[in-house]
């Protein structure tokens, strides 16, 4: 049977998956699926994934969700090269680390830039309080040098000369204040060519396919939200701003 993905590509973790997919010419059936409309609350993402959130992975009658477990479950069964996940432990080492880390830091406060500035606003209808927004940045700033200092150093990819799921799994958060009208790069050199780098990778016109909605800035900010929706997110919303 073909392997089917659940994806939603304004989703950073849904990116991954596809670009590692299409890169490694790995055959598969996209299911789109769009959050922000509450699709992942439909009876058919509830017969694949309980947890009701996007990735998941079918490969016949097996279901998988997260997404890191999805890269590794793709890695192991097409063989893919072994840049993506080294064969050398301490390199793969290295890619577990960041992986680790990236789940409490990276993750949630690039993304929260996308819903404060992006998100938020489209649910309750005016913009957020700008400490809150000046906070989030201050966030994602200490932990972009920390992404530099402790694990990017002076090397081309994170894990040293080639690409890794470690530079796939950063490069896809990163986007996400872009996406909100924050260029993180422009600032940051050495993120910048390490961004090029991982581009140039992964193949610009994959990248950009990969990207295009979470990049629309226009398409994002008319997004239509149904009132049975907001309902549903607007307390989930308020606890984020308090």
């Amino acid at each position: 049977m073909v392997l089917e993905l659940y994806l939603d590509l304004l989703s950073q973790p849904c990116r991954a998956v596809y670009i590692f997919a299409k890169k490694n010419s790995i055959p598969f059936v996209v299911k789109n699926i769009e959050m922000l409309k509450g699709q992942q609350y439909s009876e058919e993402i509830n017969k694949v994934n309980v947890l009701r959130k996007v990735p998941v992975l079918k490969d016949g009658d097996y279901t998988l969700e997260e997404s890191t477990a999805i890269l590794l479950y793709l890695t192991r069964k097409y063989n893919t090269p072994g840049h993506w996940y080294p064969p050398d432990m301490k390199k793969r080492g290295r890619v577990d680390e960041y992986l680790a880390w990236q789940h409490s830091t990276i993750r949630p406060s690039a993304s929260k830039i996308l819903w404060l500035k992006v998100v938020i606003p489209l649910f309750l209808g005016h913009p957020i309080p700008p400490e809150k927004l000046q906070d989030a940045t201050e966030d994602l700033n200490n932990n972009l040098q920390k992404l530099e200092d402790k694990f990017l150093q002076d090397k081309p990819f994170i894990v040293g000369t080639e690409i890794s799921l470690a530079d796939l799994a950063a490069i896809v958060e990163l986007m996400q204040p872009v996406g909100a009208g924050w260029d993180i790069f422009e600032s940051r050199p050495k993120l910048l060519e390490w961004r090029r780098r991982v581009e140039g990778a992964v193949g610009k016109e994959l990248f950009m396919e990969a990207h295009g909605q979470i990049l629309n800035s226009t398409e994002l900010k008319n997004l239509h939200i149904d009132g049975p929706m907001k309902a549903h997110m607007k307390p989930l919303l308020m606890k984020m701003l308090k």
